[in-house]
């Protein structure tokens, strides 16, 4: 008896531990990956003197390493001011990313033009000398691109907020609704990079708008209740809007304790809508609806019907959905206008163009039919302190009459 029961552990160990080891392995080996790909193209191809090329390899070894065991470490540090070597290994992601991107376009592009002369058979004969001295000009161009636009990325990232003014008409407003201004903050990743002092820069800024009322469209933490309770403390400001301010749920409070987080809110003089609807105004209404990451729970799963249940269809109607593909259904059905965020607006160019490949619009203010959709590029940052080309924003949208 004690052997099966021993066995019935070990096995239910694998299948909890097994997902998040085939994680690990897939990060390791991707980072692994990009790390020899630069090695490659910065150490190996300009053939740099022997001692400098030692100390540069001992270098991407070291980050090789220090990036996941980061990525593990920060989890572990949630509540807490994430220490300089953190800051480092996730400056060099973003840094790591972009390089691997820009020596990426210029190996097609060499691709390309070895290819054309093969066809026309324009071959250049091969010259050892020539190649590292292109090896080398094209190692000190690309860094010195990416360096630029890292420094950028980081300074937009981490310096004064943007606000953005959206003026947005709606059809059915109410003329004493005109100028109407709802506050849009989205993606804050409050946690290890982002915490107390940096939350009370984003009240402050949000209050300086004179909002009527203020949405919260979801990842607002990456840690639990009990390790980011300080560093929230400063929204409960949000509070003074005087329609009030509203929350709904993003991946990310799926993955920090969604239960508590709903709970706590309120606390704070936060409502979060689940799959509900409030008059935020006479005339407008207001409704929320949880991420898709809730799929498969009873309590937890985004359900619109249940939002737009008895509504008045001549009333307009704004929608409170983390993601963009959530917008689809609620133009089907009427919803006059989505907030969203999710997106980040792709964060760090070029990876805007895999986010574009699994959202349907990445940022700004979109029309289907009758229907509107405003995607926000976030507050905050996930990951890499930067953000290239997807600068962070507090949005401002201010009804008028359609």
């Amino acid at each position: 008896m004690t052997r099966t029961k021993g066995a019935s552990a070990a096995s239910s160990w694998i299948v909890r531990t097994l997902p998040l080891l085939v994680f690990l392995a897939v990060i390791v080996l991707v980072l692994g990956s990009m790390h020899y790909y630069l090695w490659a193209r910065l150490v190996r191809d300009p053939q740099l003197p022997a001692l400098t090329g030692r100390i540069l390899t001992i270098a991407f070894v070291t980050l090789a390493v220090l990036v996941p065991a980061s990525l593990v470490f920060v989890r572990r540090l949630r509540g807490h001011v994430a220490p300089a070597f953190v800051w480092i290994a996730f400056l060099w992601l973003g840094i790591g990313f972009l390089l691997a991107a820009f020596f990426s376009f210029v190996d097609v592009g060499r691709f390309a033009l070895w290819a054309g002369r093969r066809l026309t058979g324009n071959e250049v004969p091969f010259d050892p000398a020539r190649r590292t001295f292109l090896a080398r000009a094209l190692a000190v161009g690309v860094s010195g691109t990416v360096l630029g636009l890292a420094g950028s990325g980081v300074r937009s990232a981490l310096g004064r907020l943007r606000v953005k003014e959206v003026p947005v008409r709606l059809a059915g407003l109410p003329r004493h609704l005109d100028g109407f201004r709802l506050v849009q903050i989205s993606d804050l990743h409050i946690g290890a990079l982002l915490h107390h002092s940096w939350v009370e820069g984003v009240v402050e800024r949000v209050l300086s708008t004179h909002p009527d009322a203020v949405a919260i469209t979801g990842d607002l933490v990456d840690g639990s209740v009990d390790e980011l309770r300080q560093h929230v403390a400063p929204l409960a400001g949000l509070a003074a809007a005087p329609r009030g301010a509203f929350f709904v749920t993003g991946n990310h409070e799926y993955y920090s304790g969604v239960a508590e987080w709903l709970r706590h809110l309120p606390s704070l003089g936060i409502r979060p809508l689940r799959n509900e609807r409030v008059e935020l105004a006479p005339g407008l209404d207001l409704a929320g609806i949880h991420d898709p990451s809730g799929l498969g729970t009873r309590e937890y799963a985004p359900s619109l019907d249940r939002a737009l249940a008895g509504r008045d269809p001549q009333r307009p109607l704004v929608l409170l959905a983390h993601q963009p593909r959530q917008f689809a259904e609620a133009a089907r059905k009427g919803v006059s206008l989505t907030l969203s965020g999710h997106t980040h607006g792709g964060q760090i160019w070029p990876f805007s163009w895999i986010v574009a490949l699994v959202q349907p619009y990445l940022a700004g203010l979109h029309r289907e039919g009758d229907a509107q959709i405003y995607v926000s590029r976030g507050t905050g940052f996930w990951g890499p302190p930067m953000r290239v080309f997807a600068p962070p924003e507090i949005a401002v949208l201010t009804l008028h009459p359609a």
